[in-house]
């Protein structure tokens, strides 16, 4: 590990010399803040989400945790900020935040925005339903009620893909799962690590429908921050050489389920 911190202690510092729009926050400027603050779901278990205790807690904690152990060489140099899909950009963008590390997909809209990290997970779009409900297709959905949160991929696909459905769009999963029970909507369409996740613990709901819109997550910076990007880099690469990322994802998940996490992050960095 020291070795580890003795490298990008150097990377540091050539990222220091990288040339950085006026406007824009360099990593020594993270640094002398004493802290890195992050955007993160505060709903979204096991990946990110509030425990009962009100700390924040889930996969993804677990590396911006060991983001800040690199940086700073304490994993406690992080403030954690809630956010929604709806609001992250917003907030990254607005200086509240220095990064965005929230379960979000890499597209071209986003892209124009922000900018990402090097893929460190790979997702795709299912839908939530009651039993019995029917519904065995995203095709099924035309010129029917479907609970989406605002700004995900998930209502962006349906959009492209089923244009007739209408959209009921919520803010945060638990907004989803009342309207969904309430019957607002026939389905819930979210990302698939997520749906799974709400069946297992909601015996009434079941998946449904084909795998669609994958992605790859990513960790957002703002435009122009190459130094924090390429830091950030550097550190997902070393997380999964270590085999941080692979056995930090063990300590929330088991069974197929972890078997097929586990090869989806073996996917996006072998491509890489």
């Amino acid at each position: 590990m020291k070795r580890i911190l003795v490298l990008l202690g150097l990377l540091i510092l050539s990222f220091s010399l990288v040339s950085t729009p006026t406007e824009a926050k360099t990593l020594l400027n993270i640094i002398e803040d004493g802290k890195i603050v992050i955007g993160v779901k505060a709903d979204y278990p096991p990946w990110s989400a509030i425990n009962e205790k009100s700390d924040f807690e889930g996969w993804e904690i677990d590396l911006c945790r060991k983001l800040a152990e690199y940086l700073f060489g304490d994993p406690s140099k992080v403030q954690f900020v809630a956010v929604t899909s709806e609001n992250r950009i917003k907030l990254l963008n607005s200086g509240k935040i220095d990064i965005i590390w929230a379960t979000m997909g890499q597209t071209p809209q986003r892209a124009q925005e922000v900018d990402f990290s090097v893929p460190y997970f790979e997702s795709g779009v299912r839908l939530l339903a009651k039993k019995g409900s029917g519904i065995n297709s995203i095709y099924d959905l035309s010129d029917k009620k479907v609970i989406t949160i605002k700004g995900t991929t998930g209502a962006q696909a349906l959009a492209e893909l089923v244009p007739k459905a209408k959209q009921i769009k919520v803010d945060t999963t638990h907004e989803a799962i009342q309207a969904l029970r309430n019957d607002q909507g026939v389905a819930f369409a979210q990302d698939d690590l997520l749906v799974f996740t709400l069946a297992m613990y909601n015996p009434e709901f079941e998946v449904v429908g084909e795998h669609f819109n994958t992605t790859y997550w990513g960790v957002a910076v703002r435009k122009g921050e190459e130094d924090v990007k390429a830091f950030i880099d550097v550190s997902l690469r070393l997380m999964y050489e270590t085999g941080f990322l692979q056995e930090s994802l063990k300590k929330w998940w088991g069974g197929w389920v972890l078997d097929e996490y586990l090869r989806r992050i073996e996917k996006v960095f072998q491509e890489r």
